[in-house]
């Protein structure tokens, strides 16, 4: 028998190469390589051929999509579909009999239109909707009560089957938020209730599980996100028979109900009241504890449902018996049911002090800390979230300290935002206990949330008052600290010193960083190839450095002359009048007066010694230029002079070479104000040639400043290494110096 079908369908058809059975009513064709470019075909016979007929699909290489591409429309249903679509509407709307022909073309219909639905193409459900096919399958929806199943009759299997495949094409038309209230106002809701009570009187139980199912799918999907609709199906008196379907005795079924009343429960109050009394509880319970993950993830779900923002539903659920089968969902092997469960926890312990500690008790604690290396950054937010809920109780801190919660919960602030959020939280929630404070300090705690960069303004605030918390380290806390950087692990040791550099007060310093190595320690660091710790033992010197107010010491190296000081004033420098001795500096003279000369140990020498220069007329200043030999004698005559940096170097040569130990200072002072990264190493190696002390410690404090700037520098590490010495003395001498008198008598 031959098809009258259009001509261009016709001829990319005899193309075809293999052959495939067609049933009668239609002609299916899909390119298997591309899912998105299935093409349906479907013609329609009213009066279906006795046999079936041999059509030919395209060769495994044939370019398909190139052959049918001129039927596609971009954004537009293509005609052909269109039509068929039609056909296939018009079909459910002239099966006004139960005739045989009219139950077949029903079957077609539906058949076809579910194809077309599943997959899920936006225009081509927009086409379905639009050619009315919604009120004709709604029509289809109504069963009735009781069907006979007489010879040349109509079963209830028909029936069923027909409201079966009318309840998945809604679904999945349901999807779109746009085509919801349309099937509701074509009356659909009710008959999908009415058939979800099909299971009290129904005896055909594996199709009747599959209708229930696709039913409660479709409510599920015409309620999603749809508030209006939530509230209707509560008052169409949907909510009973979806609680009565958790105990029925096909699993889908179950986790379909389930579904169906986690979205409505969702942000609606009085539908999860009425769940409570359908006394769908001690249901939901019994599938927590289902070997089926599909199950009880659903269960877990619509408990979480439940109990958002609802304090007297947490308790109904926690005096059904839910709190432990939740807890053992922890150790499940489906991530989603772990996540539920940690957030339900969270919820739970949220709600006050006794349940807090009931959680732990029942062994919450150690898998929730396990759930913390999660590859799933969900179940790993939840299980923080939990746990800081959970540390809010100080019988827990311990717990979660003991099992590990610390350093887990550590490596999490360095994740994404929502999971450096949960992390902070628990971390300050953990901090307010004293025993904990040494735990985070030794478990590297203080360095990641200081040097942490936290991308959400609430976490910084978590983390600022962590930090503030860890402060606590007096009495027994700074006692275990310091036990710890004795006879810990190296790792441990390092950890504490670089904590107490920031956070010990004035009276431990000495105790901690000379009585105690902690100073070596940070040298050790410093010393380190790994460039993460040389950059934390830079930044922890430098702020105890800081502490203990450095700059009061990098200037008080050069005593008072004990020559008494005698100047004579701005007006007698390079003057003629009186002067007795005469220097020649670049070919120039210079005219000064012994007596002003005698402050300088050097001058001293050179004029009343046994010098050549005592009974020379002119003495020859050699390597010194005029400018800085001006600048140096006004010094003499006045005992202060305004140095710039620019000058200054040369001058601090000439003050080193006649032992001038203010003019000195004063040079120092200019250099180490324009100490940059450009020059640090240049005048770090000057200060060591004129055995200046104050520049030398300045450019020591600045390379441990700016380590992120300097640390590419070719001469970085050598430097370092060679102001190890240099930095050991100079903190050994500080600490001691900054150590209050009444240390002896401090405790700690």
């Amino acid at each position: 028998m031959t098809l009258d079908m259009p001509r261009a369908i016709v001829t990319k058809v005899d193309r075809m190469q293999s052959y495939i059975r067609v049933i009668p009513s239609l002609f299916i064709f899909c390119s298997l390589s591309n899912p998105k470019q299935l093409v349906i075909l479907l013609y329609f016979y009213p009066n279906p051929p006795p046999n079936s007929m041999e059509i030919r699909l395209p060769a495994a290489k044939h370019n398909v999509e190139q052959d049918l591409a001129e039927d596609q429309t971009p954004q537009q249903c293509d005609p052909i579909f269109s039509a068929m679509i039609l056909q296939q509407v018009s079909l459910l709307n002239s099966a006004l009999s139960l005739s045989a022909s009219d139950c077949a073309n029903v079957k077609s219909a539906v058949f076809v239109l579910s194809k077309l639905a599943k997959k899920k193409d936006l225009v081509v459900v927009d086409t379905i909707v639009n050619r009315s096919a919604v009120p004709a399958l709604v029509r289809h929806l109504q069963v009735p009560d009781a069907v006979k199943d007489d010879v040349g009759g109509v079963t209830e299997y028909y029936w069923l089957e027909m409201a079966k495949g009318c309840a998945f094409i809604l679904g999945l038309l349901a999807i779109q938020p746009t085509h919801q209230q349309l099937i509701i106002e074509a009356g659909a809701l009710p008959c999908l209730i009415d058939l979800l009570r099909r299971h009290k009187i129904s005896t055909i139980s594996q199709l009747l599980s599959d209708v229930l199912k696709r039913v409660a799918d479709a409510i599920t999907s015409l309620a999603l996100r749809n508030s209006g609709i939530k509230t209707l199906v509560r008052m169409e008196g949907g909510i009973a028979p979806l609680v009565e379907l958790l105990e029925f005795n096909d699993t889908e079924v179950q986790r379909a109900a389930a579904g169906a009343l986690r979205t409505l429960a969702f942000n609606n109050d009085n539908n999860k009241n009425q769940m409570v009394e359908c006394n769908a509880l001690p249901a939901l319970v019994l599938m927590l504890q289902s070997e089926d993950r599909k199950i009880h993830n659903e269960a877990v779900s619509v408990i979480g449902n439940l109990v958002h923002s609802s304090p007297n539903i947490k308790k109904h659920v926690l005096l059904a018996g839910a709190l432990q089968p939740i807890i053992r969902l922890l150790s499940s092997c489906c991530s989603k049911s772990q996540r539920e469960a940690a957030l339900l926890l969270g919820q739970f312990a949220s709600a006050d002090s006794d349940c807090k500690v009931h959680i732990a008790q029942r062994g919450a604690i150690p898998p929730l800390v396990d759930l913390l290396k999660s590859p799933y950054a969900k179940v790993q937010e939840m299980s923080a979230f939990a746990l800081g809920r959970l540390a809010q109780d100080s019988h827990n801190q311990v717990g979660i300290a003991h099992n590990g919660g610390i350093e887990a919960l550590l490596n999490l602030l360095s994740d994404s935002a929502r999971l450096q959020h949960v992390a902070a939280f628990a971390l300050y929630t953990l901090a307010v206990n004293e025993d904990i404070v040494a735990d985070i300090i030794k478990a590297g705690g203080f360095q990641k949330l200081k040097a942490g960069i936290f991308k959400v303004h609430s976490t910084r605030g978590f983390v600022a008052k962590t930090l503030k918390r860890l402060e606590k380290t007096q009495g027994r806390v700074l006692k275990h600290l310091i036990y710890l950087m004795r006879f810990a692990e190296k790792w441990v040791q390092r950890n504490v010193a670089f904590a107490l550099a920031y956070l010990c007060g004035p009276h431990d310093r000495k105790t901690i960083f000379i009585d105690n190595n902690g100073l070596e320690l940070l040298l050790g660091l410093l010393e380190s190839p790994d460039v993460k710790q040389k950059g934390e033992a830079s930044a922890a010197l430098h702020n105890l450095a800081v502490k203990a107010s450095f700059s009061a010491y990098l200037f008080d190296t050069y005593p008072p002359s004990p020559t008494p000081q005698m100047y004579w004033g701005a007006e007698y420098v390079n003057n003629p009048n009186l002067s007795n001795v005469t220097f020649l500096v670049e070919g120039r003279c210079f005219y000064a007066h012994r007596d002003c000369l005698l402050s300088s140990d050097i001058f001293r020498a050179m004029l009343d010694g046994s010098y050549r220069e005592s009974q020379a007329k002119q003495i020859v200043i050699p390597n010194i230029k005029w400018d800085v030999f001006e600048l140096l004698m006004r010094f003499l005559y006045t005992g202060k002079v305004d140095v710039c940096f620019d000058i200054a170097q040369d001058l601090l040569g000439a003050a080193d070479q006649y032992l001038l130990g203010g003019l000195k200072r004063i040079c120092e002072r200019a250099i180490v104000k324009g100490i940059s990264v450009e020059n640090v190493s240049i005048l770090y190696n000057m200060s060591e040639a004129f055995n200046a002390t104050a520049i030398k410690r300045a450019c020591m404090l600045f390379i441990l400043k700016k380590f992120h700037n300097l640390r590419y520098k070719p001469w970085y590490c050598p430097l370092v290494d060679r102001m190890i010495p240099e930095i050991r003395m100079y903190f050994s001498t500080v600490l001691v110096k900054c150590h209050p008198a009444d240390s002896r008598n401090h405790r700690f």
